[in-house]
């Protein structure tokens, strides 16, 4: 275990041994690092917080800090972070709220950009990546393969699903469905993320059949209802992504982007 003298380790803190700490860091009570994380600087991690193995934090991350929702009277509640995450300059991450599950929740691989903001009961999935100053609101939930762009933020309940994709500055306030791009404030419908797909090993004939799906739901003028169902009943209604993409839009209950 590597920890600089200058930091402040709350003796409750359990940390694996090849743990790296770096300079003036505090780690609170009821804080868990697992195995090959570094914390490089100046990062403040409150508990009860666990972090699991290969995370990255760079200088001026808070991490675990009290929710500053009026709701929140000092219930205790968690913070569950994943493997193989980096935390850029600057990131905040708070724990959950008794009003909810109690705990914030991140899942693996995710890229957090300088000043990027994860509010109390998000639950964000793997593999996504937050820009510069991206801020999700409470209870927010991200999937996998998600992309939000620099200075963009969501409302609160709001829904981002996997591979869903947001342009920089944009305001989001009703559910994004699965592949769905989106950009501007107020956020609109801007057309597939194929790129996004492509880079995710999803294949070109999947990407194609979506593409038909997608007009279906947004192009052809039909209400909402009827086109899930004429999506249903054609052939490419059974391939897994058209299932994730319709799934996505009948779980959302604040509405999806249209």
């Amino acid at each position: 275990m590597s920890i600089h003298e200058s930091s402040i380790i709350h003796p409750s803190a359990e940390i694996d041994d090849d743990v790296e700490i770096g300079p003036f860091c505090i780690i609170g009570e009821k804080v868990k690092i697992k195995s090959g994380t570094k914390l490089l600087s100046h990062v403040v991690m409150k508990g009860p917080t666990t972090v699991g193995k290969n995370n990255v934090f760079y200088q001026f991350c808070t991490i675990g800090e009290d929710t500053p929702d009026k709701k929140f009277k000092g219930e205790e509640t968690t913070l569950e972070i994943g493997d193989e995450n980096i935390f850029r300059e600057g990131v905040t991450v708070h724990r959950g709220t008794v009003q909810d599950k109690s705990t914030t929740i991140i899942g693996n691989k995710n890229l957090f950009m300088a000043y990027a903001h994860v509010a109390h009961d998000c639950v964000v999935g793997n593999d996504n990546v937050f820009a510069n100053n991206a801020g999700i609101a409470g209870h927010v939930t991200v999937g996998n393969n998600v992309t939000i762009g620099a200075l963009t933020t969501i409302h609160q309940f709001c829904q981002m699903g996997d591979y869903s994709f947001a342009g920089m500055n944009t305001s989001i306030t009703m559910d994004v469905p699965s592949y769905i791009k989106v950009a501007s404030n107020p956020a609109r419908v801007v057309g597939l993320n194929s790129v996004g797909m492509e880079r995710g090993g999803i294949n070109q004939e999947t990407i194609t059949v979506l593409k038909k799906a997608y007009k279906i739901i947004y192009k052809k003028g039909f209400n909402l209802k009827d086109a899930i169902k004429k999506v249903e009943s054609i052939e490419s209604g059974n391939v897994q992504e058209v299932r994730n993409f319709i799934d996505s839009i009948k779980s959302s209950e604040r509405g999806i982007l249209r």
